[in-house]
């Protein structure tokens, strides 16, 4: 038996009992107390979240890439209640351009890499956009082989026609969250796509 973790529990117990008179008698109380006297500023000691199936051994793994399919499916949904009668055909038509016209010109490849298409389903959205006179296209002055891509006049005015429904859109998939929470959700989302990132690097 771990004798030293116990003898330290209880000098916590009898710390907490001096330091809080007519406290709780309750994990939870005891935990928020622990959290105030031993966790950094900013973080918090917060219990392991439960879901369907844990009980039964689904991992959490399982549970985030479920998760993360499900909210693609309702951003999706957004975005396309978005994009009701515009120009665009889909949600990936202004997502294209949105990266056009924030990014500047990029090649095809770079375009179609920054969006992570493959290449039949980049270029079909690509030449969608050229047959709408949405984006551009010419040679590059450093790679005779690439096309360089930029938005047109008629490409950004839609977008800005239209960017108060897209902005609406992405606001209701997020619609749950404050901004702390956002600021939280990028940070572990920004470090998924890196670690994502560098591994399909490696395998090109």
């Amino acid at each position: 038996m771990m004798y030293n973790l116990l003898n330290d529990l209880i000098s916590l117990l009898k710390d907490y009992e001096l330091d809080n008179h007519g406290a709780g008698d309750d994990l939870d109380s005891f935990l928020k107390w622990i959290n105030v006297q031993f966790v950094k500023p900013g973080k918090t000691l917060e219990k392991e979240p439960e879901w369907p199936g844990k009980i039964n051994g689904r991992s959490a793994d399982s549970v985030i890439n479920t998760s993360l399919v499900h909210l693609y499916r309702y951003a999706k949904i957004q975005a396309k209640t978005a994009i009701n009668q515009t120009i665009f055909s889909t949600p990936d038509d202004f997502i294209y351009l949105i990266c056009l016209k924030s990014a500047g010109r990029m090649t095809k490849s770079e375009l179609i890499k920054e969006n992570i298409h493959d290449k039949p389903a980049g270029t079909l959205i690509i030449q969608r956009l050229l047959d709408k006179g949405l984006i551009s296209q010419h040679r590059s002055g450093t790679d005779k082989r690439s096309m360089v891509l930029s938005i047109t006049k008629e490409g950004t005015d839609e977008l800005n026609n239209h960017m108060e429904k897209i902005r609406t859109a992405s606001a209701n998939v997020t619609g749950a969250l404050n901004m702390e929470e956002k600021s939280q959700l990028i940070s572990l989302l920004q470090k998924l796509e890196d670690f994502h990132y560098v591994q399909n690097l490696k395998k090109s």
